[in-house]
């Protein structure tokens, strides 16, 4: 990841074309179930909800795992601009945070030790977005403390 080079129009044109289509309808119901509905507390949750082929839930699960990696790739092959990507894209240190900790389990499950590595060094790979992802989870901790008190 070239953080040394300017964001350039192209830079942005592929950012915007990234939210449009965060914003196409099917996306946005699999970004809602994802983000918000689904609460995994294990990686057996995640793989449970990965291996329910025909379902929406695993439909729109799949969608944003993949939606992430693919971004991610743009990023990690220098197709466009880290810092302007991650400014447009914070949603992903925010889906990032929910799975780190059953990726390790979810990753042996499998095996497949490169599953969402992109998004992983993407989200880790500078000391600035350990930081935005250190107070992203402690924000996922309060908004899972709160749910639960409110028992939901």
């Amino acid at each position: 990841m070239a953080r040394g080079r300017i964001a350039t129009a192209a830079d942005a044109e592929i950012c915007i074309k990234l939210f449009e289509l965060r914003r196409e309808a099917e996306m946005r119901k699999a970004r809602e179930f994802v983000i918000f509905q689904f609460q995994p507390k294990s990686a057996e949750d995640v793989l449970k909800l990965m291996q329910s082929m025909g379902t929406h839930e695993n439909a729109w699960l799949r969608q944003v795992f993949s939606y992430w990696e693919y971004a991610a790739s743009l990023v990690i092959h220098d197709l466009v601009h880290p810092d302007l990507f991650i400014t447009w894209n914070g949603e992903m240190v925010v889906v990032y945070a929910k799975f780190a900790p059953f990726l390790k389990d979810m990753r042996q499950a499998m095996d497949n030790p490169e599953f969402w590595m992109g998004v992983q060094k993407v989200v880790t790979g500078s000391l600035d977005m350990r930081k935005r992802l250190a107070k992203t989870q402690k924000m996922l901790a309060r908004f899972a403390a709160m749910a639960q008190a409110a028992g939901r």
